[in-house]
């Protein structure tokens, strides 16, 4: 026999799914850079190529690709295929419904503010609250109080807590969160809240963040009902109202995010002269794994209800193999990926036969569905399978991906799990290739919603 099969271990029985082009949808996300936010010491840029980053690289692979020390954030969206970024440049102008600014908020799904450290004016408060209020997702993030980079009177809490406090839209207290007025040298938050906004998502699972001079936030739900702690300092309560190191909250039809320490979206490389910390790969949190995460829910491509809650933990590979089991030659690397830096290579060579498996837990009365993204290199020609992937719940094959599947191109696969609501199921992939011409096989974004 020319080939052997190749078995691809996901475990859920039942229904064979097909490989689905992913949806066109394009995510808007524009980062501020017009509040000083390289002053100092501060890089907090995609790129310095603005308004757009791919004219410095258009086809960015690593956080070097482009030049800021957020770079790895923008290009782990660029990555996806799904986001279109811009930064606005410091000559630019925050409004919000002006038809004449090719950069104007009304043209993005989410706005990122990196630590700004100028006040905003009346207008530009306007304009950021009337984003939100109509459906946009604004991203906040601070520093500790007395990070004033650019020595103008204002830090980054002061800019934030003014533009919640002291604005045109609405001043009591919109969002139902305060930022602490607080320079916490060192911690690692860990402690994870009930909602789940940002938690679990594309792009994995949240265990925790950092704070290395930071600060938090407290929370005053009596104001707005739908402010959230998603993570605490160590030794808070994951239901009370202080201590949290990230906050979501939503206003109008639009959603918010806050984090307290501009650390953790560091990565640590940027331009010359400034002093960097590479939080973004700190081993005490999963920092990209949050920004990432919480960036697809602000720009609404993340349900506002999550879509039910994430079963999978660390679908998107990017805290390593853990837990996955890995068999035969698979591994996690960073050679490919869909969204964020890393995947699951599986093959590749000649007679092999690797796995990948997780257990998950699909609770009883939901209707859980997977879904995961494929990438396919062959040595292959034609429609014949002689290499190939499946995935199985508990053995049971749901969906076969071989060498004659899409090749050279991201593409997305689901199936109802709905069939397994009420066990723990183990969530396998398996490739095997045959003895010639040999198919690499990379998984990414497993995801089981329920």
């Amino acid at each position: 026999m020319r080939r052997i099969a190749l078995v691809v271990a996901v475990l859920i029985a039942g229904l064979v799914a097909v490989p689905q082009a992913r949806a066109a949808t394009t995510y808007n996300v524009l980062f501020d850079d017009t509040s000083a936010e390289t002053a100092g010491n501060a890089d907090w840029i995609i790129s310095t190529s603005m308004p757009d980053p791919l004219a410095q690289n258009p086809a960015p692979s690593t956080e070097t690709s482009w030049t800021g020390a957020i770079s790895a954030w923008g290009v782990a969206l660029q990555r996806t295929g799904r986001y279109s970024l811009k930064t606005l440049p410091p000559s630019g102008t925050i409004s919000y419904g002006n038809s004449s600014n090719a950069q104007d908020l009304s043209h993005f799904n989410a706005f990122v503010l990196p630590e700004p450290n100028v006040l905003f004016t009346a207008a530009e408060k306007t304009a950021i609250m009337q984003f939100v209020q109509a459906g946009g997702g604004l991203f906040m993030i601070s520093d500790h109080t007395g990070s004033d980079r650019n020595n103008d009177g204002a830090d980054s809490v002061a800019v934030l807590n003014n533009l919640m406090t002291n604005n045109t839209v609405d001043s009591t207290d919109p969002f139902g969160f305060s930022i602490d007025t607080l320079d916490i040298s060192s911690d690692n938050p860990a402690g994870i809240g009930s909602s789940g906004r940002v938690i679990n998502g594309p792009f994995g699972t949240v265990t925790g963040t950092i704070i290395r001079d930071g600060t938090t936030a407290t929370l005053h739900t009596a104001d707005n009902a739908n402010a959230r702690g998603e993570v605490y300092r160590t030794g808070y309560s994951t239901s009370g109202s202080t201590g949290i190191a990230f906050a979501t909250s939503t206003f109008g039809s639009g959603r918010v995010a806050y984090w307290g320490d501009s650390s953790p979206m560091d990565d640590g490389t940027g331009q010359s002269g400034n002093t960097l910390y590479n939080g973004w790969n700190d081993p005490a949190g999963t920092d990209a794994t949050l920004a990432l995460n919480a960036t697809e829910w602000l720009a609404g491509a993340a349900p506002a209800g999550g879509g039910g809650t994430e079963r999978t933990t660390n679908g998107g590979f990017e805290s390593g193999s853990s837990p996955w089991t890995l068999a035969g030659a698979a591994a996690v690397t960073t050679a490919r990926a869909h969204a964020g830096t890393h995947s699951a290579a599986l093959c590749g060579v000649n007679s092999c036969a690797d796995t990948v498996s997780q257990p998950v837990a699909l609770p009883a009365g939901t209707s859980p569905r997977l879904s995961f993204d494929t990438y396919v290199t062959t040595q292959e020609t034609g429609t014949t399978a002689y290499d190939k992937l499946t995935v199985q719940v508990n053995g049971a094959t749901v969906a076969t991906l071989s060498n004659a599947s899409t090749a050279n191109a991201w593409f997305a696969t689901s199936a109802s799990l709905a069939a397994y609501a009420g066990q723990t199921v183990t969530l396998g992939f398996a490739a095997t290739n045959g003895t010639k011409l040999p198919t690499t096989f990379w998984v990414d974004d497993v995801s089981v919603l329920a």
